[in-house]
């Protein structure tokens, strides 16, 4: 439960700060429930942020998180890593609440977002192309940034500077 008067309302700064750390993220910690019987399950995955859209990230089949995101949808993404310097806990980081939506390669957007993959990891073009493998987009429903002692706020999408249904170019 979070306490009254703990949070900041989302202004310039904390905004900016949020849009730094989505469009830095190169990859991110991913939670997602397994089922029979429902638990949590937390991976490391390569995620990027298209300019003004949601997050992407480019996953296998074989893997558990992608099989859990099929069956169930609602998931978790953080970005943000500590530097190297100084306790862990006072690096910025941002909680996302998400809805995973595949994007099927016979999607009219399917070629702008491998493009724009590819562009930002050029060695992912040694798998991008398998059959196992496809795009994610992260439907952002919340965030949460924590910013370090005294920067903490809940933010919208808009917040976030996600567009409706934005995609790469």
């Amino acid at each position: 439960m979070e306490k009254a008067g703990i949070l900041r309302p989302p202004d310039d700064e904390i905004r900016a700060a949020a849009r730094t750390l989505l469009a830095g993220a190169r990859f991110g910690a991913l939670a997602v429930l397994l089922q029979a019987p429902t638990r949590p399950f937390v991976t490391r995955i390569a995620v990027l942020a298209p300019p003004g859209g949601a997050p992407i990230a480019l996953v296998s089949g074989l893997s558990r998180h992608t099989g859990a995101l099929a069956k169930n949808p609602a998931c978790s993404l953080m970005v943000g890593e500590p530097g190297p310097k100084g306790d862990p806990l006072a690096h910025p980081r941002l909680s996302l609440e998400c809805r995973a939506e595949f994007i099927r390669r016979d999607s009219p957007e399917f070629p702008a977002l491998r493009g724009f993959w590819l562009e930002q990891v050029p060695k992912a073009r040694l798998y991008a192309d398998f059959a196992d493998f496809s795009f994610v987009r992260f439907r952002v429903t919340a965030g949460f940034l924590n910013g370090g002692f005294g920067l903490a706020s809940a933010l919208s999408p808009a917040d976030l500077g996600i567009e409706p249904d934005a995609a790469p170019a």
